[in-house]
């Protein structure tokens, strides 16, 4: 008698939790443009494409004292807006994941001093804490406890929430936030996460890509296309502000030597 054997299809991988936050700043005659960084060629996921600062969200992003070197966000509120009233604290660490990610790989830093001044990453001390970032996490809280810093999170505006296709053997979930670029600071690549970065309109990204002068990920354009238009910082962040959000999860089919990504809504989608 011979035996089949039914193949087990493998489960998918679980989502590890993310953040990424889109800069924006204005430009006189052409609206808004935000902020884009290429990604190292070696790295694991997205290599050489441009997009938003942004990465895993780590337990040590969230110490219990937390909350308390936010500005204007508060646990309850956070959790509300992100839809995790069950998880409020892990709610709170998407928020500092973003912003901690920025500073690691745009050398961006949203934060006031304890007077309540915008930050000026002036001197070596902040190169130092940013490149001691790379290495641990902890030492971003370092940073905020020794200079007295306070988190700008009531800043950041969320607007969108995107889940990896199941397909895929690295995946992550991920919310978006929008927030003005910090005055008086400028970006700069790590050469260890992005090696390069461009400030562009919504409509000069997508141009680009099609031009082939750059490549975008499929929840880059569609995310940067919600801020085209907007004539101002103020106004794109506006638009964003108590927008519905709802989770988005593509799916990737295989024909042959065809590949097709479907969205929720495509006929086929499932």
């Amino acid at each position: 008698m011979s035996h089949y054997t039914v193949p087990v299809k493998p489960q998918p991988v679980t989502p590890a939790p993310a953040a990424t936050l889109v800069l924006l700043r204005d430009r006189p005659g052409a609206g808004v443009e935000c902020l884009l960084m290429r990604r190292h060629l070696e790295s694991k996921f997205a290599a050489g494409d441009f997009v938003f600062p942004g990465g895993k969200i780590e337990a040590d992003d969230n110490p219990e004292d937390a909350a308390a070197w936010c500005q204007g966000l508060d646990v309850k509120a956070a959790a509300s807006r992100l839809g995790l009233e069950k998880a409020p604290r892990t709610a709170l660490g998407f928020w500092i994941g973003a912003i901690r990610e920025t500073f690691e790989e745009a050398g961006l830093l949203l934060a006031v001093d304890d007077q309540g001044r915008e930050v000026a990453l002036e001197g070596p001390r902040f190169t130092h804490y940013r490149r001691a970032c790379h290495a641990d996490n902890r030492a971003f809280w370092t940073m905020i406890r020794t200079e007295r810093l306070r988190l700008t999170t009531d800043r950041l505006v969320y607007f969108a929430h995107w889940i990896t296709p199941e397909e895929q053997p690295l995946r992550f979930d991920t919310r978006f936030f929008a927030a003005p670029a910090p005055a008086g600071q400028q970006p700069s690549g790590d050469d260890y996460e992005m090696t390069d970065l461009k400030w562009l309109t919504p409509a000069e990204a997508v141009d680009a890509q099609r031009r082939g002068e750059i490549t975008l990920r499929n929840p880059t354009v569609r995310n940067l296309l919600l801020f085209d238009g907007a004539t101002s910082t103020a106004q794109a962040l506006d638009r964003m502000r108590d927008r519905e959000v709802r989770t988005i999860r593509p799916r990737i089919v295989v024909e042959g030597d065809q590949r097709t990504v479907l969205m929720p809504g495509d006929p086929g989608y499932f």
